[in-house]
């Protein structure tokens, strides 16, 4: 690298070129450097793909190549904006409300000292906690409504709109919900009305112990290098971290929020508006993360932590850009590695 950036000398039309080609040794170097054992990324731009490639191995013992188009990962909580996205759907629908009580849809949720709406569960200001323990990697065969036996019970961390506390489990009652008023499974309708119309064919509900055979091997990372993770079963979490996908299918659902007459929509316009608490922004929309990077463009998207499973899902509308990175391991702390990544891409090469 050093070299190739000491004899350069370029135009202004080599800068594309050039942000891939840093972008890539950086990506590579992961990998080299054990820190991630493998590592797809998607980037599109001007609705096609822009870079696309596979890094290290999706199964490091059998050195297996990854696919962009076909390996599939865990992505973790980039399964918030894909739930997020149904329960738009159910909102236009009219069979949700965002403003209204939560206990419409589950009256069998025990009361608090404080009641609260989906709105405040999609933006986590609810005051549901966060998860204890060894619950982040559960491992037991629960359905939605049976996992509320987890969370049940506890008081809320704050009054509903006073605080913000990020928690998968807000989501689990958002599906919950979801599931009430369609009277059907939460993932089928996510499959009918998100996943088949938009052509993401190769995202789904992780099926514990029935893993599709194009799909990565899980891992966490320690001192002696990387060993499959333990195993979890994250059904009951669907909304908030249960699915698998490609990083091409995850750039293709972000390409979907690139349309104007998409993002123009009063509904989904209001999921991709950040919260505000005494004046200060969440930084949060309604199951998704929205911010600005640190030269102050605009992006939404999110970033999954799974156990096996490491995403970063953003969308830049004013650049018609979207990035997907998904990693087989548990998180590898490379995030700010790949959002120098995504700036090589969005033009960021110092001459």
């Amino acid at each position: 690298m050093k070299n190739f950036f000491a004899s350069r000398r370029v135009i202004v039309g080599d800068k594309e070129l050039l942000g891939k080609i840093q972008a890539d040794q950086i990506l590579q170097k992961l990998v080299d450097d054990n820190r991630v054992p493998g590592l797809a990324i998607t980037v599109r731009k001007n609705n096609e793909i822009y870079f696309e490639k596979g890094y290290g191995f999706a199964d490091v013992e059998h050195q297996s190549p990854i696919d962009p188009q076909n390996t599939i990962f865990r992505v973790a909580s980039v399964s918030k904006p894909i739930a997020a996205a149904a329960l738009a759907k159910m909102v236009e629908e009219g069979l949700l409300d965002l403003d209204t009580s939560i206990y419409k849809y589950i009256p069998y949720f025990p009361k608090k000292e404080f009641d609260f709406t989906l709105r405040q569960l999609a933006g986590h200001t609810a005051g549901i906690r966060g998860y204890r323990g060894g619950e982040y990697g559960l491992n037991k065969p629960m359905g939605i409504r049976e996992s509320l036996s987890l969370f049940r019970d506890d008081d809320l961390l704050f009054e509903p709109g006073k605080g913000f506390q990020y928690t998968s489990f807000d989501w689990v009652l958002i599906s919950l919900a979801m599931q009430e008023v369609s009277s059907m499974p939460f993932a089928d309708y996510v499959r009918e009305r998100i996943l088949k119309p938009n052509g993401l064919k190769n995202t789904f509900p992780e099926v514990p112990g029935d893993l599709p055979p194009n799909c990565a091997t899980f891992y966490s990372r320690g001192r002696l290098g990387f060993r499959k993770a333990i195993q979890v079963n994250n059904s009951y979490k669907l909304a908030g971290g249960g699915y698998l996908s490609t990083s091409s299918d995850i750039a293709r659902f972000g390409q979907v929020y690139l349309d104007s007459k998409f993002r123009e929509n009063k509904i989904q316009s209001q999921f991709l508006t950040s919260g505000v608490i005494n004046g200060t922004p969440t930084y949060y929309g309604l199951g998704w993360q929205v911010t600005q990077d640190r030269l102050g463009r605009n992006y939404y998207g999110h970033v999954g932590n799974g156990v096996g499973g490491y995403a970063v899902f953003y969308v830049y509308p004013e650049q018609d850009m979207v990035f997907s990175i998904l990693m087989n391991c548990t998180n590898p702390g490379v995030l700010d590695t790949l959002e120098e990544v995504i700036e090589l891409f969005l033009g960021e090469v110092v001459a």
